[in-house]
């Protein structure tokens, strides 16, 4: 039988596997909050004989760290789906003092607050502290925030802005004396009519050395349009009432700005062909070269439709090849729940490789990428297929242990408040999940073996992950709902590693450079990228772990499609390269002793 599937622009013809679950495009029933697959745990894949998991000890470190500001979306009760989704976090050097910053985005309440609810900046002041710096610095409430994404539009060393939300976006210009103004309407970023922006992230895509910026768009969202839980026509899932949607509700597309050389943008998503049909509800925005040719592509993990993946062209505009490219569905042909999604090649082959997360009764999904653009679902594969029971949000790619691969962090949390005493036994509040790169192209499941940091509850959505400390391992800043954040610090045994930060002969992060590092015989390789995570943006710099080497080569290809090397370049430092001009500055890492209740080292 021959079947014609069509989800946007693209269209396969014969494969019937793709009309599994993608009546989603006529239907205009009201469905539950999020789509699963029902999968179940796959068994742990044990380690290889004579090879032992490292030792691991992340601690929330957040209340001694200072971060106090709770995160609100909605009330308690989360009636509807704007409440349940959460909010995202960015890293910022805002100061330029060579210490990372925090930002924390917040939502609202559907009640206004008195006063009204802000987002939260952060500044560090050293040694894992940090102020609460948000009113100093001119930041006011700005709405209902959903997602954050960090970069420097005008070329002047100050790393700017952008926030998704619910209503209207923000964009916040960074003065470069320590205050933010909001410029949104003056940088061409309003827009008449209320829409539901998530994810985002700047990207040079027509490489002319500006920064433009794409927006995910979720749901054409009216509240007074969409039942209650419980009402008639209301939702249910799992025999409970539950908000209403994504499914049922009206989709949307997603938000191309072109960058005009002077920090003003237009929305070009129509010409550049990133505006699909409005079917689709896209959060978290990723950004990679993922065919190899130089040209920066982006992907946008969608929930309950299928995900999408934006190949650039070369002239202006994209082709979205999701479908096509492998990573649109599961291996099975399933849509998923999409929320968070990461990149990295985690086997070490070459090529960028991506990680989505999804809802609970699923697994995450990892994508093996061949380099051309086209993907390979290998969850089980590599050992992932684990844990489904979890809602699944943030994740980052991340080399705690500092072995030279890229090991795997992913943060947990349900939606619905209520599940707790639903008696299907999950709950509300959910632990981490930390898996260990065995370097054989499978993971080990560290999740119970890690840690407080691991192991402790939250109902947790963006994350950002960072070097706060500049001692050469990377930190975990975690929003929780309707709590303080959490920053997780792995206190366990590391080996050498070095920190990278690419600049443009212009002075600001080389966003989409990818940097290689070469040492021992093998080589890594990484991107400086704004957004990812879910929702969020981290350090511009790439970390690499090298294990007991102590040096190792650095070359970089800069988004114009130059390429520079440096040889022979120290471990355990933080180098500065700019483009044509190489290595301008080196910081060694500092040291960071553990919190005095640590006790006596773990492991031994």
């Amino acid at each position: 039988m021959q079947i014609e599937v069509k989800f946007g622009t693209t269209a396969l013809a014969g494969l019937a596997i793709l009309t599994v679950g993608v009546s989603w495009v006529a239907s205009n029933r009201l469905y539950s909050q999020m789509v699963s697959t029902g999968a179940s745990d796959r068994p742990l894949h044990p380690l290889p004989p004579g090879k032992k998991a490292p030792v691991v000890d992340y601690r929330d470190i957040a209340a001694q760290a200072g971060l106090n500001a709770v995160v609100v979306s909605g009330e308690a009760q989360q009636t509807y789906v704007v409440e349940n989704t959460g909010t995202g976090v960015a890293l910022l050097d805002y100061d330029n003092d060579g210490l990372l910053d925090i930002f924390i985005v917040n939502a609202d309440r559907l009640t206004p607050s008195s006063p009204p609810l802000t987002p939260h900046l952060y500044h560090n002041l050293g040694g894992l502290r940090f102020e609460d710096v948000t009113e100093k610095a001119g930041i006011s409430h700005t709405g209902w925030g959903q997602g954050v994404c960090a970069g420097d539009v005008d070329n002047d060393g100050y790393v700017d802005l952008f926030i998704g939300q619910w209503g209207h976006n923000v964009f916040l210009h960074n003065m470069g004396n320590g205050t933010f103004h909001d410029e949104t309407k003056q940088r061409g970023l309003d827009r008449s009519g209320t829409r539901w922006s998530t994810g985002c992230a700047f990207i040079d895509y027509d490489r002319d050395g500006h920064l433009d910026l794409v927006v995910a768009n979720y749901i054409d969202f009216d509240l007074q349009a969409t039942p209650k839980p419980g009402a008639s026509g209301g939702c249910n899932w799992k025999g409970i009432s539950v908000p209403c949607g994504p499914r049922g509700l009206k989709g949307e597309s997603m938000t191309l700005f072109h960058n005009d050389s002077r920090g003003h943008f237009s929305d070009v998503s129509k010409q550049a062909g990133v505006e699909t049909v409005h079917e689709y509800y896209g959060f978290t925005v990723l950004t990679g070269d993922y065919n190899n040719d130089g040209w920066p592509d982006f992907y946008v993990t969608c929930d309950s439709t299928p995900s999408l993946l934006f190949l650039n062209n070369r002239d202006g505009t994209f082709t979205e090849s999701g479908v096509a490219s492998g990573v649109a569905l599961n291996e099975d042909g399933q849509e998923q729940a999409g929320m968070g999604a990461t990149t990295a090649d985690f086997n070490g082959d070459g090529f960028l490789d991506i990680f989505k997360t999804n809802f609970s009764s699923d697994t995450g999904t990892l994508y093996r990428g061949d380099g051309h653009g086209g993907f390979y679902d290998v969850t089980n594969k590599a050992g992932l297929a684990r844990h489904t029971q979890y809602v699944k949000w943030g994740t980052s790619f991340l080399d705690f242990d500092h072995d030279g691969w890229k090991d795997l962090f992913i943060a947990d949390g349900h939606v619905y408040p209520f599940i707790d005493t639903s008696g299907i036994g999950e709950t509300f509040k959910q632990p981490r999940q930390l898996y260990w790169n065995r370097g054989d192209g499978e993971f080990y499941d560290m999740s119970s073996a890690s840690g407080s940091g691991i192991t402790e509850s939250h109902s947790s959505r963006g994350i950002a992950v960072g070097d706060l400390d500049n001692d050469g391992s990377l930190e975990i800043v975690t929003v929780n709902l309707f709590e303080r954040p959490s920053l997780l610090k792995n206190y366990g045994p590391k080996g050498n590693s070095i920190l990278v930060q690419a600049i443009t002969a212009s002075g600001r992060d080389a966003l989409g450079a990818l940097v290689t590092l070469a040492a021992a015989g093998r080589k890594q390789i990484d991107e400086i990228r704004s957004g990812g995570f879910h929702i969020s943006s981290g350090d511009f710099r790439v970390h690499f772990g090298l294990g007991t080497e102590e040096k190792c080569d650095v070359a970089i290809r800069w988004v114009g499609g130059a390429r520079e090397a440096v040889k022979g370049v120290d471990a355990n430092q933080w180098v500065v390269i700019r483009e044509g001009k190489g290595i301008v500055a080196t910081h060694p890492f500092v040291s960071t002793p553990e919190p005095a209740s640590a006790g006596a080292k773990r492991g031994q």
